[in-house]
């Protein structure tokens, strides 16, 4: 078979099964889940196969919109090691996390519409990694905002999911919008949507640095909210309103990081811009620290991890905002994958355990009765943290080394954001894992089903060793060109210092997992109030905007425009019809009065 072939099978196996199970097998559970499964697992064999082969180029399908030689949009699939890469990371996490949802949602009602949105997901997210343009992957980057929105809001009954997934798809429209006019900006300067033309352009646009700048930052906006980068962040806590593995899947390993993955599909004009580097990289590193910080003082076990995806993201975008590599964000974006996506997966383990509860404080003593889950939980937990010999220490510590060598500001604002990383996370292990059970839920709490723990047993095994030798070659070699980064002794002893510290904070703090928090930071905890002033923002400026154009409309265009010309025109009709009383000898008065009085007009006049 072709591989271009294979390309579109690849893609196209996921929408196949949505339809089918939103058309055919509603009725039936084991279908819906069986199709949507197959297709992922396609997707698999199709992604690996195309990795595996070094496929390259780009594969045509049709032209979208043609206009001629002036203005075509093709539909078509471009293949690279970047492409390819990010193929293999959907690929290969999206069975794991379909096969595990047939466990954690198997209670659960609209079981065929939960299967039917991940398949619509796969498809949508599978053509952003194809797209050969920005047109393109502008369309399927819309499809993941419908489909996030259709599963966060999965249990659209319950008020707080319906919000959260509102509010999901809205504040990715303000990122998105920009993400629009950077894409018309492109096009006018360059004449082309295709990434291959827009990056060849860098040489055109340096010669108008300010509008490559500003290009490139509208792009941003995209990545800002896609992403969830202060200040569009806000929505990704919300969502973890919908299944767990909506928020393993979604929101930790494969859609947040399409912001990422825009960030190092225009790599070449980015890296041209150096005012544009410079405010992405810190936008990255702000968010960092203080998703980081938010982190230290959340309750919810998801939610902790959310702020901590957040976190990881700010250090992907930091890395594409150095301009050295588009290897360099893409590293811990492949690490972080795995890993995150094991660690929501844990969370809902825990949370099926614990009967749907979230809330840390009324776990406690769980390893004993969890002892899987809490050893890929550690797996997970020490990657992301920085371990020595885990997948995440290669990746983030590279980041850093970066920054080190390009920019010293940014060095220390992540290396802060780092040593809070194990703080969090180790307060999280200590209060859910240890100690004896807060509730009655965690009295009873029970193991997950084999359906469940085969994936969190797969996912550990690369979030050990994702980072290791020959992964890292590729991607010093293959995504882009990078080099090791020669720091002093002293600042990989820093690295070491943030890891160290950051555990034995939390050890000293929380140790013997005490039954509530010692440390209450109203700031922290309340997310630096940032969404109570959103909240306020809605409520009193465009509340009070709408009001003030519903009196005007009532009042104003309604009460006077409207049925104020209406009455005056009623009301002359209505003195008018006494005119017109239908007698001849009236009609003949009234012809007599207008005579005399034009007659007296006339010789006043003169």
């Amino acid at each position: 078979m072709h591989l271009s072939t294979v390309a579109w099978i690849t893609l196209l196996a996921p929408l196949v099964a949505a339809a089918l199970i939103l058309l055919v097998t509603r009725t039936n559970r084991a279908a819906a889940s069986g199709l949507a499964i197959l297709s992922a697992l396609i997707a698999l064999v199709g992604g690996w196969t195309l990795f595996l082969n070094h496929a390259e180029g780009i594969f045509q399908g049709f032209n979208w919109i043609d206009f001629g030689k002036d203005f075509s949009i093709p539909f078509a699939l471009a293949l690279d090691p970047l492409s390819r890469t990010m193929l293999v990371v959907v690929t290969t996490i999206s069975p794991l996390v379909f096969i595990y949802s047939l466990g954690y949602m198997k209670e659960e009602e609209g079981f065929w519409r939960f299967f039917a949105g991940l398949a619509i997901f796969l498809f949508s997210m599978l053509g952003i990694v194809l797209a050969n343009n920005l047109v393109m992957m502008f369309i399927f980057w819309e499809l993941v905002g419908v489909s996030s929105y259709i599963l966060i809001g999965h249990y659209y009954g319950k008020p707080s999911a319906a919000d959260a997934a509102k509010q999901a798809f809205l504040v990715n429209r303000i990122g998105d919008f920009g993400f629009m006019l950077g894409i018309l900006l492109f096009w006018v300067a360059t004449g082309t949507f295709d990434f291959s033309g827009v990056n060849d352009s860098a040489e055109l646009f340096k010669a108008h640095p300010t509008l490559l700048a500003v290009s490139c930052v509208l792009i941003f906006c995209g990545t800002v909210g896609k992403s969830a980068q202060l200040p569009l962040h806000v929505w990704l806590p919300n969502s973890m309103e919908g299944p767990t593995p909506v928020s393993s899947l979604l929101h930790a390993a494969t859609m947040v990081a399409a912001g990422v993955y825009l960030l190092a599909r225009i790599f070449p004009i980015l890296s041209a811009s150096p005012d544009a580097c410079e405010i992405v990289a810190w936008t990255g590193a702000i968010t960092a620290l203080g998703a980081g910080i938010l982190a230290t003082q959340q309750d919810d076990i998801k939610g902790i991890l959310a702020y901590s995806t957040i976190s990881q993201l700010g250090y992907m975008v930091t890395g594409a905002g150095l301009a050295i590599s588009a290897a360099l964000p893409m590293f811990h974006l492949f690490t972080h994958a795995f890993f995150k996506c094991l660690l929501f997966l844990t969370a809902g383990s825990v949370i099926l355990g614990m009967h749907h509860e979230q809330n840390i404080w009324e776990m406690g003593g769980l390893r004993k009765k969890m002892p899987v889950t809490f050893l890929t939980y550690l797996c997970g937990m020490l990657a992301l943290s920085g371990c020595f010999f885990f997948s995440g220490h290669y990746s983030k510590d590279l980041i850093m080394a970066c920054a080190w060598e390009h920019h010293r500001g940014i060095f220390w604002v992540v290396v802060i954001a780092a040593a809070l990383t194990p703080f969090y996370m180790t307060r999280q292990a200590l209060v859910v894992f240890f100690g004896k059970p807060r509730s009655e839920h965690a009295e009873h709490a029970h193991e997950s089903p084999l359906v469940m723990i085969v994936p969190l047993i797969l996912l550990a095994i690369p979030a050990v060793c994702a980072g290791y030798g020959p992964v890292e070659h590729y991607f010093f070699h293959s995504v882009g060109s990078l080099t090791e980064p020669e720091v002093p002794h002293f600042v990989e002893l820093v690295f070491s210092a943030a890891f160290v510290i950051g555990i034995l904070a939390a050890f000293v703090i929380y140790r013997g997992a005490p039954a509530k928090d010692p440390i209450r930071i109203p700031a922290f905890h309340n997310r630096f109030y940032i969404d109570d002033f959103y909240f306020w923002i809605v409520r009193v400026i465009q509340g009070g905007f709408a009001k003030l154009c519903s009196f005007i409309d009532r009042w104003f265009i309604d009460g006077i425009l409207v049925r104020g010309s209406a009455t005056v025109v009623w009301t002359i009709g209505f003195a008018l019809r006494f005119l017109q009383v239908g007698n001849i000898q009236a009609y003949a008065l009234f012809f007599a009065a207008g005579v005399v009085g034009l007659l007296y007009l006339l010789l006043t006049i003169h």
